[in-house]
């Protein structure tokens, strides 16, 4: 086993979507030694890689203070994105090198901010392929999906303004 850091917080993160755009959910475990959270939610609609970036997002933000942190991810899009893309990103006004307008700015911004108050390792795994976090980030993932659809089928609430 590697050395770990004393302060050390893994985090696995995964985004699904139902149609790309469509439906969508993010799922996390953040795990402190032995001790671990699991975290989901839904967005609806969204895309696939915004659900990939909240799921990291929401996990660095729940760090109460500064940590070392490892961060698993099997996006591509997050992964070379925080690792390699955005410091050019930066450079050129949130273009890319063909000019176009970043996308996903908003939650660019956000992992940046939020990796900025800890020290980040970024770790690429292979999606569905037996890692055995990444399999249980992707459940929960898949579970805020479901949540999040059921609550769209709620009938709202209406609110009648008479005493």
């Amino acid at each position: 086993m590697t050395d770990q850091p004393p302060d050390l917080v893994e985090i696995f993160a995964d985004g699904a979507c139902s149609g790309n755009p469509g439906p969508g959910g993010w799922g996390c475990i953040l795990r402190y030694g032995s001790v671990e959270k699991e975290l989901c939610g839904a967005e609806i609609p969204t895309t696939n890689n915004r659900m990939e970036m909240m799921a990291v997002i929401q996990a660095l933000e729940a760090l109460k203070r500064p940590m070392a942190v490892r961060v698993y991810s099997d996006s591509r899009y997050v992964h070379d994105g925080i690792t390699k893309f955005i410091h050019g990103w930066k450079r050129n006004d949130w273009r890319t090198a063909d000019k176009k307008k970043v996308k996903n700015i908003d939650l660019w911004l956000r992992i940046d901010a939020a990796a900025k108050q800890h020290k980040v390792e970024w770790f690429w795994v292979k999606g569905h392929a037996g890692h055995v976090e990444n399999e249980r980030a992707d459940a929960l993932a898949r579970k805020g999906l479901e949540e999040g659809r059921a609550a769209a089928r709620q009938p709202t609430a209406s609110i009648s303004a008479e005493d």
